[in-house]
């Protein structure tokens, strides 16, 4: 079997992922009363996947990764109140935008250990949070960045109150991003990433362009990252200081850990049991749910998840398809 013969072998889609994309695409129309609850869980899936392209397949460790989902929430807003309303206008300007965040900031992790990746995504995170917070004549501060307004989506369809139109936005954004970034990782690029994950000096020793692949998947899981804080944005017409926070990268972290990384779709999974749990905790005790959470991600990480996912795994492997 040659090369391209083993990657249309790896690239082969699987049963369990035409249903996926199938049960995500009815979610919309099984869903109807619950859009909000969706939505949001649709905005972390496309965060927690841009995460996992840079963890999960590059192996760079970030706490910093709100930085891309801030700035892209602040650059569609901003759009929208002072340039253009239009929505997926202001979608690919904040992409763009994230993007060059992840460009210009990706020199900063190319060299060092995890540790230091850490803390230097960790600060640059910290240093956009407070710029943020000191403009406040742009951003709002703490108050937030209010006023708005979008116009509707392609010109026709109206933001409505039960978010059925957000929903099925950010839906259709989170679908598409999925199909490229499944087209991404089963490239000859993706697979390269995987291998300088393994053994970054091995991959170098046999001539493959570690920093131009590192900031290359930098770039794009910036922008990926900045689409959901735009989301986020125009689906609810506001911005603040939160978007920038350290518990969105800390969450999106715990999103990952529950669905698991290097498969595109432990980001989606893991966002979908990450806010479920989280609703139903803070609606059974408001006052101790994170207390809840965080034994549950305990006892995950520590004794459950092995065995948890062993019936997924066989099946994700493809035997069971």
């Amino acid at each position: 079997m040659n090369v391209e013969q083993a990657l249309a072998a790896h690239s082969r889609w699987r049963g369990w992922e035409i249903a996926l994309f199938a049960a995500l695409a009815l979610s919309w129309f099984v869903l109807p009363g619950h859009a909000l609850l969706a939505n949001e869980i649709a905005l972390l899936a496309l965060f927690a996947v841009s995460l996992d392209l840079i963890l999960g397949y590059a192996g760079i460790v970030s706490l910093g990764h709100a930085a891309f989902f801030g700035v892209g929430a602040y650059a569609a807003a901003l759009f929208a109140k002072h340039a253009l309303p239009d929505p997926l206008v202001g979608l690919a300007f904040a992409v763009a935008v994230s993007a060059l965040l992840g460009l210009l900031t990706s020199a900063l992790i190319l060299r060092g250990s995890d540790l230091t990746r850490l803390m230097v995504t960790l600060g640059v995170a910290s240093l956009l949070y407070e710029l943020a917070n000191r403009f406040d004549q742009w951003t709002g501060g703490a108050d937030g960045l209010q006023g708005v307004t979008m116009g509707p989506l392609l010109g026709r369809f109206e933001w409505d109150l039960q978010g059925r139109t957000a929903y099925a936005y950010t839906l259709v954004v989170l679908l598409v991003v999925l199909f490229v970034c499944r087209r991404l990782v089963h490239s000859p690029f993706g697979v390269s990433l995987q291998a300088l994950r393994d053994n970054r000096l091995r991959a170098s020793a046999i001539g493959l362009s570690v920093n131009a692949r590192l900031v290359a998947v930098y770039t794009i899981a910036g922008g990926i990252a900045g689409a959901a804080g735009a989301l986020l944005a125009q689906t609810t017409g506001f911005a603040s200081l939160d978007v920038l926070d350290f518990h969105r990268s800390a969450d999106v972290m715990l999103m990952l850990v529950i669905g698991g990384t290097g498969y595109l779709y432990g980001g989606v999974f893991g966002a979908i049991a990450f806010k479920l749990l989280q609703d139903a905790l803070s609606a059974w005790t408001p006052q101790y749910w994170t207390f809840w959470l965080g034994l549950f991600l305990v006892v995950l990480v520590l004794v459950g998840r092995e065995r948890l996912l062993k019936p997924w795994t066989w099946w994700k492997s493809g035997k069971g398809a």
